[in-house]
């Protein structure tokens, strides 16, 4: 959406405000979906929320990493984001603990196969 990202609560906004809408196009076709983005403020989770009620099945999922790892894999190119080690900080300190009802998984290297299973159970029921 931008040429030049500055992850300014500005394009932060303009980004989710994207994904709403998009979202709303998919979940009143009856497609499945995944959103994965940070959503690091209560706000936005609410936000989504209010705008999918009478869609069922509304599942948050918290992927999290110990800091070395998470500090390893910025380092890495990554095709559709630029954000370092810094952003990330950035982005911790304004993180909002979630009140939703939620699984927590934490990623390490070598348990990607675990970690879809147990979301897949949890959305499952």
């Amino acid at each position: 959406m931008f040429a030049s990202r500055t992850y300014s609560e500005q394009e932060k906004a303009a980004i989710y405000n994207a994904m709403l809408e998009k979202t709303k196009v998919l979940a009143n076709q009856k497609k499945n979906l995944v959103l994965d983005a940070t959503f690091h403020k209560n706000e936005t989770r609410y936000s989504f929320q209010h705008e999918m009620e009478g869609i069922d099945n509304i599942y948050f999922i918290e992927v999290w990493a110990a800091e070395d790892i998470t500090r390893e894999r910025l380092k890495e190119h990554r095709l559709y984001s630029e954000a370092d080690y810094e952003v990330y900080q950035s982005i911790r300190q304004h993180w909002e603990a979630l009140k939703e009802p939620h699984l927590s998984l934490e990623s390490t290297n070598e348990n990607i196969a675990i970690m879809l299973q147990k979301a897949a159970a949890y959305c499952t029921g």
